[in-house]
This record gives structure tokens, sequence and C-alpha cells, in this order.
């Protein structure tokens, strides 16, 4: 009983402005993972693109999510939030809707770059508005409904998805843009401004600090080596989804289903593997976050990140639904294990004086996760799993895999979950060499980096001549990628070298 009145007076501390300004974040978010649960399916299947042109297509996408922040943050700083509100609905609206009426591999890409400049624009503005809306005595609460915000919309939309896409593919993504569509009300006639700094940064002033931080060499390294764990998150969006398709035995989940009142119009598609991934994060999160919120961030990051590379381990070993399931929620209990106190530890090896630039720019794991994560896996589900992917109808008629596709399936997922295991290998040795804040440190990072950007304009200009030279003709994807490759391993050294 005296918990009550306390639970109330935390709600009513918090101004109107941030109730629909989460209502916003658990639409936008609704939309954004509603049509990701299937689009990898959706093109594959639907459209008949190939797993490498979807992968290509789905890294652009999702790392542009992750950069635009850098910007929509100081746009809205001095524009306004609900004038940035108004713009970045109307790009999503837009995006989604023009996306589900075309066909055409570049116009699809086209238009879900318009899609993501729309919801990169839109990060920023909920983040600031939860922080200005809250005080240091509810900030805790505030960010924790944020939380719950995102994950609630990535767990109901795809139940929508599920029901509507039997109708008509396009209706995937006209629902997202009417998700959206619907947010330009209350952003237009019930949104305030909160009160923020009258002095705002400019752009040229943002620019160099996005300078100073990709010029840090032992931040940039973090980024680097955390990434690799968020490689495997984005295989929840590619891989994950064809191996469900292509491999696993769904027969006795949608069995399960038909006599649960709530799960009975549904069968177990794509779209569940991103319910089970956010609604094991909306039982559970709670809970981990007590658990660990006194522990120290490394170890607990460490822990994570095993959890994570062992659900990957159970997706080698099984062709079960049920063991599936379990892979996917065991990687979302790393996941939501790991990612918090990644924020902690950034917080503890960024500069001292220049702690709250670098949290700005934590987020950049998502670039090099999705650019790498998307195109990896679809290259190696092209190569690994296409070619012994059973025929049509023996998955559901329960027939086992051929041994040749067993091993070809472990290998797969064991790639990925070695790769989880390289990436705790590599904190391990970043918080033993690099997480003190020391000259020595500092130089020793340099060195690293520029041995990696080596790396990677080595390999751009080994696919760019390839792409154009060495096939049978010209891979315009290939081209494509091997000048980003080129550009960051180039970019990286030349910043580098003025540091």
């Amino acid at each position: 009983m005296s918990e009550n009145p306390r639970k109330k007076t935390i709600l009513r501390t918090l101004p109107r402005t941030f109730w629909i300004a989460n209502l916003m974040e658990l639409f936008e978010r609704g939309a954004y993972y509603g049509m990701n649960a299937v689009l990898a399916v959706y093109l594959v299947d639907v459209l008949g693109f190939r797993q490498q042109a979807v992968g290509l297509l789905q890294g652009f996408v999702y790392a542009l999510t992750y950069i635009l922040p850098i910007v929509g943050g100081a746009l809205a700083d001095r524009l306004g939030y609900r004038k940035m509100l108004l713009v970045s609905f109307s790009l999503l609206t837009i995006g989604y809707f023009a996306a589900g009426n075309f066909t055409s591999y570049g116009l699809i890409f086209l238009f879900l770059l318009l899609m993501a400049t729309g919801s990169g624009l839109f990060k920023p503005i909920i983040t600031g508005t939860v922080a200005r809306t809250t005080t240091e005595e509810n900030s805790g609460f505030g960010f924790g409904v944020y939380y719950w915000s995102i994950n609630l919309g990535a767990f109901l939309a795809p139940f929508f998805i599920s029901w509507i896409k039997g109708f008509d593919w396009r209706y995937v993504f006209f629902s997202s843009a009417a998700w959206c569509f619907l947010m330009l009300l209350p952003a237009a006639f019930l949104y305030k401004d909160p009160d923020r700094p009258k002095s705002t940064k400019p752009l040229s002033q943002v620019m160099k600090e996005a300078l100073l931080v990709l010029s840090n060499s032992r931040f940039m390294l973090l980024i680097v080596v955390y990434s690799c764990f968020w490689i495997l998150y984005f295989q929840m969006f590619g891989s994950v989804l064809w191996y469900l398709r292509d491999f696993i035995y769904r027969v006795p989940v949608d069995q399960f289903m038909q006599k649960v009142p709530f799960l009975k119009p549904f069968k177990f598609d794509a779209e569940f593997v991103t319910i089970i991934n956010a609604g094991t994060i909306v039982l559970l999160v709670v809970l981990i976050s007590r658990i660990v919120k006194n522990m120290k961030a490394f170890p607990v990051m460490a822990a994570g990140i095993i959890i994570g590379a062992g659900g990957f381990l159970i997706l080698a070993f099984t062709r079960s639904a049920w063991m599936f399931i379990a892979g996917i929620a065991v990687f979302s209990l790393g996941e939501m294990t790991a990612h918090p106190k990644y924020y902690s530890y950034v917080g503890m090896v960024a500069p001292q004086e220049q702690k709250a630039v670098y949290m700005g720019y934590a987020f950049l794991y998502g670039v090099f996760g999705s650019l790498i994560g998307s195109n990896l896996g679809a290259v190696l589900y092209e190569k690994i799993l296409l070619p012994v992917v059973p025929p049509e109808g023996a998955v559901s008629s329960g027939i086992p895999l051929s041994a040749e596709a067993v091993i070809q399936v472990k290998f797969f997922w064991l790639i990925f979950a070695v790769l989880g295991i390289f990436c705790l290998g590599g904190m391990l040795l970043y918080n033993r060499f690099f997480s003190q804040d020391t000259p020595k440190t500092n130089r020793l990072a340099l060195k690293v980096m520029q041995g990696i950007y080596s790396l990677i304009l080595v390999a751009g200009i080994y696919f760019f001549i390839d792409s154009l030279f060495l096939s049978s003709q010209i891979q315009w994807k290939t081209f494509l990628q091997s000048l980003i490759m080129m550009a960051l391993g180039g970019g990286g050294i030349g910043v580098t070298r003025k540091k």
C-alpha cells in the first residue's frame, strides 16, 4: 500500500510533453520494427532480390539511422524540436508509403533511405525531450519509460504485421506509413518544445566535435571492438529470418499457438523473431537491471557478450523450432545484459573533460555493426546455406536435413558464435591495455587503428579491382561496397595521421 502514492507522485512529476514524446516513440518504433521484421523475407521471397543485394540495402539503411542523429540533434536544438518532429514524421510517412508502392530495387533503396533519414532525425529529438523534461530525481524512471516504449513498439507491431501481410505485402509498408502520419497530429497540435539553453551548438561545432571523436583512436578502437557484438544483432533482420524460412520445422510451435487464444490467429513466421527479441527484453529487463545495477560495467558487458554468443551456438546445433526460439531469447538476454553497461563503460574510458561529447557518439557501434553485419550475413548465407536449402515442402513435412546441410548449418552459425567470442577477447584486451586515458595507451591505440584502417583500405582496393576488372561483368554492388571501404580506410588513415 505504501508504494502506490510514491509511484503516483513520480508519474505526476512528468509533464505532458514527456508522455507525448514517448507515445511518438512507441508508434515510430512500431513502424520501424514492424516493417523490418519482415523486410528481408519480402525483398527475397516476393520481389526476388538476391540475399547480397538485400544485405547491402539493409546495411546502408540501418547505418544511416545511426549516423544522422549527429546532425539531427544539432538541427533540433537550433530549429526547435517540434519543427524537426514534423519534418521527420513527414519523411518517415513518405519513405514507408513510397517503398511499398515500388518493386524496383533502386527505388525501394532510395525511399528506404528517405525513411532512414526521418528515423535518424527523430532519434535525438525524443531522447532530448526525455532529458529536458525529467529531473535528477525522476530521470531514471523517465528513461526507463523511454526504453520500454521502444521495446513495446517492437513487440506489438509485428503481431499486426503478421496478420496484415496475409492480405497484401504492401500493407506492411502502408501501415508503417499510417502510424507515422498519425503522429503528425500530436506533433502539430499537442507537443510543446521543452525548455532548452538559448545558446545552441552551430553545425560547425558539431562537425568539429565529430572530428575530435573520430580522431581519438582509443575511443574508436572501443567502437570497432564492441561493434563485433552488433554484427550478431543485425543477423536478426536478415540471415536469421532466411534460416527460419528455409531450415526450421515450425509445425510444433504452430500447433502450440493454436491452443493459446491470443496466438491462435497467427503462424510462427519471420516477424516472430522481432517479437521474441523485444518480448524477452520487455519481460526481463527490469529484473536484469536490478541484478547488475551495483556490478562493475566491464564484467557485466563480458557476461552479456558470452550469453549473446551462446544464443548463436544454440542455433548451430538444432533444427527444433523451440530451440530456435530459445536461441533468439538467449541472445536477447545477452543483449540486454551487455548494452546498458556499455554506456557506463564509455563514460569510464572517455577523456575526463569531454565525457558528454564522447557519450553522444557512443552509438557509432551501430554504423559498423550494420554495414558489416547485414552484408556479411547475406554473403555467407548465399555461399554456405543457400546451396543446401532443402527442396520445397521438405521442411514443412519434417523431413530431416541431409548430412551436408547439417554440417553447413553448424558451420554458418558457429562463425557468428566465434565472432562473439572474438569480440569478448577484443574487449578483454581493450580493458587490459587501453581502458586508461594515458599518452602510452593513446599512442598504442593510434598504431592499432592505423593498422585496421590500412587493412580496410587494402580490402577496398581489392574489391574495387575485382568488381571492375576480374569479374566477367561489372559487379556494381561490390563496386559500391569497395568505394565505402576505401573511403573509410583512407579517411581513417588521414584522420589518424593528422592526430
